[in-house]
């Protein structure tokens, strides 16, 4: 068996050690970071990762804030190929492990500890330890915000991820379909179950602009995440379309907020970013610095 599948892989990767997840770990916030905001979707398929990076980048770039990106999907990591990111993380004289950073943005995903392509055959308590070493084994610095790319869902890996980390608040990701709204309202009664707020829902594949007349094209619906943020009393945030440069960026590991700032899928993820900091200040109490943004 690939040692990237055994228990070696938290217990002996680069000498660190595994935190059991139990006891004094849970329930604490990670030292040095102000705020942990999660990213997540009843469902996959809804962009919900390029989402959460496009944001993150959008947050230490545009509000000029200290980020982290977190990818929680042990078993689908595709952070380290959206932010291009090489090589595995180094480790601390204290054995935690070095983030690895690009575009402003400290960075840990299982992607960058396991070789390429590896299939993880894990149980749940595997994973949790995972998670648990990806969080409060890393040297994460001083950050102001902790993005965590959420797996999709609403099983035991997500309500744990919620209750351990102490989230912030918890941001939606729906495509306008009612499929895809139907499985974003579970997403929404989980995190009210753990007591996580909503900082609000943004709809990803809205509308397709045809390139040549201009015309959006409502391929998936119109303003069904809008309705359903109205109807569950959350704040919409927002609303990105459908545009080619986002796959080629996420393909490139150049997020679209990188490759083509002033475009308005650019823009898009810059206001949804202010908003996302507008909101954590009017639920925390504290206040972010953040220079004049242009949107």
């Amino acid at each position: 068996m690939n040692r990237f599948l055994t228990r070696s892989t938290l217990a002996g990767l680069r000498g660190f050690a595994v935190q059991s997840g139990k006891g004094s770990t849970q329930n604490l916030k990670i030292e040095g970071i102000k705020d942990i905001i999660a990213v997540a979707s009843g469902k996959g398929g809804v962009g919900k990762s390029t989402t959460a990076v496009n944001l993150a980048v959008s947050l230490a770039n545009k509000c000029q804030l200290k980020v982290g990106l977190l990818d929680a999907d042990v078993y689908g990591p595709s952070i380290p190929m959206m932010m291009k990111l090489h090589g595995k993380p180094e480790v601390s004289e204290d054995g935690k492990m070095i983030p690895i950073e690009n575009y402003g943005v400290k960075c840990m995903s299982m992607g960058s500890l396991v070789a390429e392509g590896e299939a993880l055959v894990w149980r749940g308590p595997m994973v949790m330890k995972a998670l648990e070493q990806m969080t409060r084994g890393v040297d994460w610095g001083v950050l102001d915000i902790l993005v965590v790319d959420m797996p999709p869902g609403t099983g035991d890996t997500q309500i744990s991820i919620s209750q351990r980390l102490q989230l912030s608040g918890a941001l939606i990701v729906s495509t306008p379909q009612d499929v895809a709204l139907m499985d974003a309202r579970r997403g929404v009664k989980m995190f009210s179950k753990v007591n996580v707020p909503i900082l609000g829902i943004i709809e990803n594949m809205s509308y397709f602009k045809c390139p040549n007349c201009s015309e959006p094209h409502y391929i998936f619906g119109k303003g069904g995440a809008q309705k359903t943020a109205a109807e569950m009393g959350m704040k919409f945030l927002g609303e990105v379309p459908l545009e080619t440069g986002i796959r080629i960026g996420s393909d490139d590991g150049v997020p679209v907020v990188i490759s083509n700032p002033d475009s308005y899928v650019s823009q898009s993820y810059g206001d949804v970013a202010h908003k996302i900091v507008s909101r954590l200040e009017e639920l925390t109490g504290d206040r972010y610095f953040r220079p004049e943004i242009n949107l």
